[in-house]
């Protein structure tokens, strides 16, 4: 049993996919990454993943970014596929973090310029483009707006986000999971994805390394309404390495430093490294996707 203390939150999470498909798929091949993590902030107790119909395959293992994943084969005629995942997960609130007494951007950047010192190899890599997420020159523009060489490299992270939160609009009929970065720029809507894609690139685009973070968010209903079970959502929020205090994350679209709040399940370079359903299927033809998530405070 879990037991809360001031600044943890424990939560029952629910995220139940079903594909239903025109016609008979006759095998389908599937990748799930829906197990939170375990980090210093936060722990797991009970996960569970129930698959429908039930898979002639099925493995579990870690990638190379040491999220959990398991992989499974359904090899009979079905109209339908569910997924579902149940975790329960404590989080905690991070240590206070001093946003301007860290180290200065200039000082922190030239230390992803080569030669990159061994201990660094690890966040060197989000420095890189990356499938959905690549450098350009309009980005370190807009990005350089919250840095001078002296700021304090956290606290122009800060700033970004807020920028990031204000000039660009939430819309969740905008865009979709393939919607390329740049259409959002033009754009300037999108929704938690695609903020998340912008900030990295941004940061990237300046020669620092960030990284992308997915996981969940609870909704608040608005005052006198029910809470609807299965209303909730999967998340995204982006990372910064800051050599004095490791990775700190933020979230653009709530305009905040992450906290007890966002239970984590797994971090990549982008998108493309942490969807939590991807597969191919053989037949099948049109095919419609429900999402259901609910995150319970327990």
């Amino acid at each position: 049993m879990m037991v809360n203390h001031p600044g943890s939150m424990t939560f029952r999470i629910t995220h139940r996919t079903t594909y239903r498909y025109a016609e008979s798929v006759t095998v389908s091949q599937h990748a799930a990454r829906m197990a939170p993590r375990t980090t210093a902030h936060q722990q797991g107790s009970e996960f569970k993943l129930q698959i429908k119909p039930a898979p002639a395959l099925k493995s579990e293992h870690t990638d190379y970014f040491g999220n959990s994943m398991c992989v499974f084969s359904v090899q009979g005629l079905h109209r339908d596929l569910e997924v579902t995942a149940t975790s329960v997960v404590r989080t905690t609130k991070p240590e206070a973090i001093i946003l301007a007494v860290s180290p200065g951007y200039a000082k922190v950047r030239a230390l992803f310029r080569d030669p990159v010192s061994p201990d660094l190899c690890e966040p060197y890599q989000f420095v890189f483009d990356s499938p959905q997420v690549q450098c350009h020159a309009d980005y370190a523009a807009y990005a350089l707006a919250s840095f001078t060489a002296e700021t304090p490299v956290l606290a122009g992270v800060r700033d970004l986000t807020h920028r990031i939160h204000a000039d660009f609009k939430f819309d969740p009929t905008a865009t979709t999971v393939a919607t390329p970065l740049e259409e959002v720029w033009t754009k300037r809507r999108g929704v938690c994805q695609d903020f998340a894609h912008l900030a990295i690139a941004c940061l990237r685009s300046i020669g620092l390394p960030a990284r992308y973070v997915s996981g969940y968010l609870r909704t608040v209903p608005p005052p006198g309404k029910p809470r609807l079970v299965g209303a909730d959502q999967s998340h995204a929020w982006f990372s910064v390495y800051c050599p004095t205090v490791g990775w700190v994350d933020f979230d653009p679209t709530n305009d905040c430093i992450v906290g007890e709040d966002h239970p984590m399940v797994a971090y990549g370079r982008d998108y493309s490294d942490v969807s939590p359903l991807v597969g191919i299927i053989t037949g099948g033809g049109e095919h419609k996707v429900i999402v259901g998530v609910d995150v319970e405070p327990i």
